[in-house]
This record gives C-alpha cells, structure tokens and sequence, in this order.
C-alpha cells in the first residue's frame, strides 16, 4: 500500500454576486464619469430615441414622437418606442451594465442605436431622487403595461397596470428632482438642454409644443448663392462658438458617416492649445470638446460634426480612440489641406489673409508634406534681411539662402550681414529652420546654409596688415581686457560704418562659456569633472570696426587702461545691440565701464588750479 495517504480534493467555494451600493455609484457618476448634472437629459433623450428606432426596424410605419413637460420640480418624458414587459423591466431597468442593444437580436443592428452601455437611467439618478416609468411594448401588444418605480437608495418596484393606463405602445419616464438639484428639472433648462443635445434629431422631438430639432443641418441645406451660404454658416459659427470665422470648410466623408464644416478662427492661437470640438452620434450632441478628431496641426479651426461610426467611450462625453477615429482624423486633415490648396490656386487674397493670421499652423504642416510646402511656397512669410518675403522670393534674390537657427543670432548678423550683401532668414521662430533646410528638396538647385560667426566674419573686409600692425599695441590691450570673459578681438572693415562694433559668436561658442562659467563656480570635485569637458568650440569675438571714426579715435589712445575701459563699453554695446541676455558678469561689466568713463571724463589734472 501506498504510504502516501490522498488527500480530499477541498470542496468548490460557492459564488457570490457583487452587491451594489445605488447612492455610491451615483456619486460615482456625478463626479467622475460624467462633467456635469446635464447629461441626464442626453439619456433621456437618448433612450427615448433608440426606442423608437427598435420600433420601426420592425414597424417601419410606427410614429416617431418624444415630447418632454417640465413643471414644479418634475419632468415627464414621453416616447412612441418599442416600450417593454414586465420581464424586459426586470431585466434592463434594474440591472446595471445590461443594455437592450444586446439583447433580441439586435445585436447586429447597433449602429443605429445611441446608448450601448447600460447605464441608461441611473444618469438621471444625479438630478433625481426618484424615477417611475410607465410602458407599453410593441413587440408584444397584449401585454399590460408595466411600471416601475425606483428610488435614489436601491430599491424598486414593479407592478402591471390596467390596460386603460397606456393605451399605445411606448414609454414615460416620470422624475421628481432630489432636493438642491430643481433647477435642472425647470422648463427653461429642459429646454435648453433639449435644444443643445437633440438639434439634428431626426425624429419630432419637442418641450410642450416647441420643436427642439432644427434640420437639415446647416451645412447640408440649399442656398440661394455661395455667399448666402458663407453668412448662413458664419451666423451658425456666431451662434456655437461665438467668433465669426474667417472662412469655412464642408468635412464631407461619406465612407465614415461623416458630415459637417470647421470654422477658421479669425485671430490666431498657440498651436499647443488644445481645440474642442462639436461632435453628433447619430444626431445626438456627444461631446462639446471633443480633442482628438483633427491632426494637431489643425488647431487653426474649429468644427461641428455628425457622424454614425465613431465610437463613444462609456460617459458618451469624448470618442473612443481606435483605428476608425485615426482613419476619419486623416480624411479630416486631408479636407482642410485639400482647401488650403484650392485657396492657392484660386483665391490668393483669402489666403493671404488666412496666412496674415495662421502661417503657424500651416508651417507645422509643412514641414511633414512636401506637396503643402510646394504649394504654399510662394506665400508663407519668413523674417530676412530684406524684409518679409516668402522663401521663393528669397531663393530668387540670393543664390544662398543663409539663416540662422536662433532671433538672437540673427539679430548679432542680419545688418552687418545685409550691408555685405549677403541675405540672412531668420530661421529662429517656431519650425522655420525646419522649412529652410527642406527648401532644396522642394526647390532643386537651392542652396542653403546656416549662417555662423565664420561666415559672417568671413565676408566682412579685412583691414590693411600695415595698418592692423600699426594698431597692435591697442589691439593686445583690448584683447588682454576681454580674455577673461572668454572673447577674442579682431579687426575688419564693414558697413555701415555706423556700427562701431559687433558681437559675434554661435552654440558652440556659449556652449562652452557657460561651462567654463560652471567651471570657475564649482567646488574641486565637479570643476574637475567640468574642467575634462572642456572643449575646443571658437570662442566668441568683438568684431571692431576699422571705418568706423569712434574706433579709430580709441585706436590712437595710449593709455592700457583707458583702451580696456573703452573696449568694455564696446563690448556691452554690442551685447545690447545684439539683444542678447546679459550674464551677471556681463552686467557688472557695464557698470565698471560706464564708471570708468565717468571717471576718465570728470578727471582733473592736480598740476593745475581748481576753477571753480
């Protein structure tokens, strides 16, 4: 025998089924799910809706009908629905997570539905503190009808009542406002709210006897002319967003079930501003800030859609990021580029006032599309030295196209840099080096090239050896002045010789000044470490200017001193003129020039008496 004894296996533990507290997960709703108390309506609506569409995929005949009554702290709902039994009561109106969207085979058919979550009327549990609804089904007509009655704590009931209690087909939903939460139940809210969430409808919906539904939509009416429609769709914008747009764009993609128009903003926004958007599902107004349907380059517009494929997430208040949202969001962005290109084809005025505002967001797509670049070539504005020109007019002028990759570099070159006649772009805003550089491949036969300290120097004029010879004795003491400081001075001869000097240097160059500047700060540890990062960048230089008189007077000074004062003065003049921002050492700098001048001027030979 086995020594071994087996044991019993231990016996199965019993299920259990998850309780649920109705109060809790109504907070649940109120603060976490949904933005705010108002989308108890939308469910309303909603419900209301999908029933009368199960209706008529079997009835196609049946009425269509929701009217919604609200008085003294009450709202009473009314459809011409598919309604329910007793057993459909049980099962969809008291158990969470159910939806009748999966259930009668209608499974295959949800796409005409709204709702597909089953949180259904607990929505209305944020505004209400008790909830009856009375039904009638169509599916089954002798069946009585059934109420059922629910309050904020858990609990329901459900009894049938007399056939005379409904005598058609559908459903009423009856709430009676919990305590603080009235004026979401008023008829003026109800209204409102009816009104926003249910205006492209296709059923008759109304509060009392006021149509909430306002079809065809806007952008899919008939217009006596192009510019009747323009001032339609402008009034329309007014009237949603609260701007009049510059321009609009239709968003038609049948293949998506997508219909609709975006506004172009009238002033400009920062591209990291996040754009919301209108979105309808099937009519029914999901979302007003909905921020993913467009690519981010098109934060110059925004848009009012209604679509029947999108998916919504489980509160119904954004869209649920899958592969069809991606696709519509690329057809969408092709929409916007494909007007863009129209208005550079046909419409130059409009688009020059389009770019006046938004040659940001259209330089952002640029970059990534070679055929938005080619198009918009001859009209997106850059800064350069001779004025603000487009690249093609630049690449026309000048057989380089120079540019510079930061304001403050080009603002150190662009006039000495004209005067020489080399053109400088300004590649320092937002994605303009990016352009500059794809310029060639859009443009064959273009050259470009990032304009440094070298190539300005290079192309400034060199002074005559016996003159810079004659000048040596200045030139060691001003250099002698600036080495700590890490600048070098040299000589060249320039226009306009109204400059008498000028600060040049590059990334490199700072780069390694402020390690040295970290160096001379840190303790023995971390200056070492710093001190082996040294590197052999160019270190930034005062370029004098040889034809301008204040340089020549201070050449022929001969006294060290007074040259190292003088060429301080220089050097911060140039730091101002350049724009540059001015390190502690820079600043202190100034001072002790401008003091040292003070002093020089105000100077009193003692040989001789005082005047005063």
């Amino acid at each position: 025998m086995d020594s071994q004894t087996s044991q019993p296996s231990p016996a199965s533990p019993s299920p259990h089924t998850f309780q649920v507290d109705l109060r809790g997960l109504v907070d649940l709703l109120s603060h976490h799910l949904y933005s705010s108390p108002r989308v108890y309506l939308r469910e309303l609506l909603q419900n209301a809706v999908d029933a009368i569409t199960a209706r008529r995929a079997e009835q196609p005949d049946a009425p269509a009908a929701v009217r919604l009554y609200a008085e003294g702290g009450t709202l009473r709902v009314e459809d011409s629905g598919v309604g329910l039994t007793e057993s459909d009561v049980h099962s969809l109106l008291a158990t969470i997570g159910r939806s009748s969207k999966r259930n009668d085979g209608l499974e295959s058919a949800r796409s005409d539905f709204l709702g597909q979550f089953g949180i259904g009327l607990l929505a209305c549990f944020v505004v209400a503190e008790r909830i009856r609804v009375v039904s009638r089904s169509a599916r089954t007509p002798d069946a009585a009808p059934v109420e059922w009655t629910a309050a904020d704590d858990g609990s329901y009931t459900v009894r049938t009542l007399p056939h005379e209690a409904r005598t058609e087909p559908g459903t009423t939903v009856h709430l009676v406002a919990r305590a603080g939460a009235g004026e979401w139940l008023s008829p003026e809210r109800v209204r409102s709210l009816a009104r926003d969430f249910g205006a492209l409808l296709p059923y008759d919906v109304r509060v009392g006897d006021e149509a909430v539904a306002d079809l065809p939509a806007p952008w899919d009416r008939a217009y006596p002319s192009p510019s009747g429609r323009r001032v339609a769709l402008a009034r329309h914008c007014r009237e949603l967003f609260g701007f009049t747009p510059l321009d609009s764009i239709d968003l038609d993609v049948p293949l998506a079930g997508v219909r609709g128009v975006a506004y172009v903003l009238p002033t400009a926004v920062s591209p990291a501003q996040r754009a919301s958007h209108r979105v309808h599902l099937k009519g029914m107004l999901l979302t007003e800030r909905a921020e993913q349907l467009l690519p981010d380059w098109a934060f110059f517009v925004r848009c009012v859609l209604d679509t029947d494929s999108l998916r919504p997430t489980a509160s119904r208040e954004s869209l649920y990021e899958d592969e069809t949202l991606s696709a519509v969001r690329e057809a969408l962005g092709e929409r916007i580029r494909s007007w863009l290109t129209a208005l550079a084809a046909n419409d130059p005025e409009r688009l020059a006032a389009f770019l006046s505002v938004h040659h940001l967001g259209v330089k952002s797509l640029a970059r990534h599309d070679p055929e938005m670049l080619r198009t918009m070539l001859p009209w997106l504005p850059f800064e350069t030295s001779d004025g603000r020109l487009s690249l093609e007019e630049f690449a026309q002028r000048h057989p380089v196209v120079h540019f510079t990759r930061t304001v403050e570099e080009y603002r150190q070159v662009a006039p000495i840099a004209s005067a020489q006649g080399v053109g400088v772009v300004n590649g320092g805003y937002t994605y303009d080096s990016e352009l500059i550089e794809a310029l060639p491949a859009v443009r064959p036969g273009t050259a470009v090239s990032e304009l440094d300290a070298d190539t300005v120097t290079a192309h400034l004029d060199t002074v005559d050896p016996a003159e810079e010879l004659a000048l040596s004795a200045f030139l060691a003491a001003a250099r002698a002045r600036l080495d700590p400081l890490n600048c070098d001075v040299v000589l060249r001869s320039f226009h306009p010789l109204s400059v008498p000097a000028l600060h040049l240097d590059d990334r490199a160059a700072r780069h390694e000044q402020a390690r040295a500047e970290a160096e001379e700060q840190a303790d023995d540890l971390w200056a070492g470490i710093l001190g082996s990062l040294r590197g052999s960048a160019p270190r930034a230089r005062l370029v004098l200017n040889h034809l301008n008189p204040l340089i020549r007077r201070i050449g022929s000074l001969g006294d060290p001193d007074l040259i190292g004062t003088a060429t301080e003065s220089l050097y911060g003049q140039a730091l101002l003129m350049a724009q540059r921002p001015l390190r502690p050492a820079d600043s202190a700098l100034l001072n002790r020039a401008f003091i040292g001048l003070l002093e020089w001027a105000t100077h009193t030979d003692p040989g001789k008496d005082d005047r005063r």
